[in-house]
């Protein structure tokens, strides 16, 4: 009998769920339900987990149901997720409120006065990443000092896709990537003694710290009734949603490298060695040893349904299509309307529009939100030119990908062919082949490679690629130019 798999994506716009057949390497069914965003002030970017879990009831329902795979047919289940998002639990591990994910940036004075309080160069170098909006301290000290009532009850801070494996029945945990991003854990997932003592965190708020593919619980029987699995399916840990999703596209050798089009930006490079600078994230990539340095932009296709909405819901198809008869760079956007992560690492960024007159249209603004996107990643890749990280196979995934427009300008800046992964449903994908190799139905970190296929690369059209490498350069200063104007206007909501 064909042994099955699940795995649940946690997403920043919605939840993801696919159920694969081990043994033929194939995607046998999957299933998505879209999430509600919060943004109640400027920079507040928060979740419901109560959605997430319903979510991921529903799609897991969904799969059994369309393939007709029985629960006694699946072996296993993981999940990942969208990281570091921070969900306070109590002591039985219920939300004391919605989630603050990875891009809410209401913590500029608490990252401030972190800085502020530790050697820069120390916290670099034990935990990979500079103290930033992505950082949890400073999160975990603003609920400190504006909900007290909601911290009194905080036991501890988990992640989206840990929560939601604790909600099925696993124990608590954190995975290993949520513990390195969250600054709360050095490299190698042990807690970072200063940071604690510096943001007055007691030792217990991070959970025991699991690497991917370890067995973190079972099952439970309420879980096993909304689900329609059986009650016992062992729960894997799986991992952060951009890593799951590179390890799933193939970027597994040094030189591969993916670009992520979900509700934020990441690129992702593998690397045989980790490599540390301020400008960019660390995260160890799923197979033992391995190492992906990574950036994480703060919007992408979040920026994308954001101006969808502004011009009343139009059909994104629809919009390509408009944007592909007007011209290159023709104004300019800056896309930091949830300030910036990497490799800025400002949360008082804002976005603009710039070179607008009253002959251009919806079609010219939603080009330059695809152009601004991609430029974003062009200033990644510059970095990681700088520090010597090969890049020379791409590939491309997630939801922006199906776009062939927004292909097409990544490839024209970028100067390199995308490789678009075929059928790929991003982390869900690495979170399913993950719990096989938990419970031994797959022995191989380098099985995921059965699952992938590439379609035909995008190459860069040579008619804009001069263009846009004068329009990146113009940004790059229109960037500069504007952030006093930016943080100004920032600390004046705040």
């Amino acid at each position: 009998m064909s042994e099955f798999t699940i795995g649940v994506d946690i997403g920043t716009t919605g939840t993801k769920t696919v159920l694969i057949d081990v043994g033929t390497a194939r995607i046998v069914a999957q299933a998505s339900r879209d999430g509600r965003l919060f943004a109640d002030a400027p920079g507040h970017a928060e979740a419901d987990p109560a959605q997430w879990i319903e979510n991921a009831y529903s799609t897991i329902r969904a799969v059994l149901g369309e393939s007709g795979v029985s629960a006694e047919q699946v072996g296993a289940l993981a999940t990942t997720g969208m990281v570091p998002a921070v969900v306070p639990v109590d002591t039985h591990g219920v939300p004391v409120r919605r989630a603050m994910l990875q891009n809410d940036a209401r913590a500029t004075a608490q990252i401030e006065r972190l800085r502020d309080a530790l050697d820069p160069a120390d916290v670099l170098s034990a935990t990979g990443s500079a103290i930033t909006q992505q950082s949890v301290a400073p999160t975990a000290m603003w609920l400190r000092e504006h909900e007290p009532e909601n911290w009194a009850r905080t036991a501890r801070l988990v992640g989206s896709y840990d929560w939601v494996l604790m909600a099925l029945g696993a124990a608590p945990h954190v995975e290993l990537n949520w513990a390195i991003e969250s600054g709360l854990g050095t490299i190698d997932g042990r807690r970072y003694e200063p940071v604690y003592a510096a943001a007055g965190l007691a030792e217990d708020t991070m959970p025991e710290v699991l690497p991917p593919g370890a067995q973190a619980g079972r099952l439970s029987a309420s879980a096993a009734e909304a689900t329609g699995l059986r009650e016992g399916l062992p729960l894997v840990v799986g991992g952060a949603d951009h890593v799951l999703s590179a390890y799933a596209a193939g970027v597994n050798a040094a030189g591969d490298w993916l670009v992520k089009l979900g509700g934020a930006g990441d690129v992702l490079a593998a690397s045989d060695t980790p490599v540390i600078d301020g400008r960019l994230y660390l995260d160890a990539h799923p197979v033992p040893g391995r190492w992906l340095p990574n950036g994480c932009m703060a919007t992408s296709g979040s920026l994308i349904r954001w101006f969808q909405t502004l011009v009343g819901g139009a059909d994104l198809l629809q919009l390509d299509d408009e944007a592909d008869q007007r011209g290159a760079a023709e104004i300019l956007c800056l896309p930091y309307f949830l300030g910036e992560k990497s490799p800025l690492h400002d949360p008082d960024l804002r976005g603009a529009f710039v070179g607008l007159d009253l002959a251009h249209t919806r079609a010219d603004m939603y080009r330059s939100v695809l152009e601004a996107i991609a430029f974003g990643f062009k200033h990644h890749t510059d970095v990681f030119a700088s520090i010597g990280v090969p890049l020379q196979r791409a590939m491309v995934t997630n939801g922006g990908s199906k776009s062939v427009l927004w292909k097409q300008i990544l490839a024209d800046v970028l100067d390199t062919p995308l490789w678009p992964v075929v059928g790929h449903p991003g982390a869900s994908l690495g979170a399913a082949v993950i719990a096989a190799i938990g419970v031994g139905a797959l022995d191989d970190w380098d099985s995921a490679a059965r699952f992938l296929t590439l379609g035909d690369a995008v190459e860069p059209d040579r008619r804009h690629v001069d263009r846009y490498a004068e329009a990146y350069s113009q940004w790059r200063t229109l960037g500069d130019v504007l952030t006093p104007v930016s943080h100004q206007l920032a600390r004046k909501a705040q």
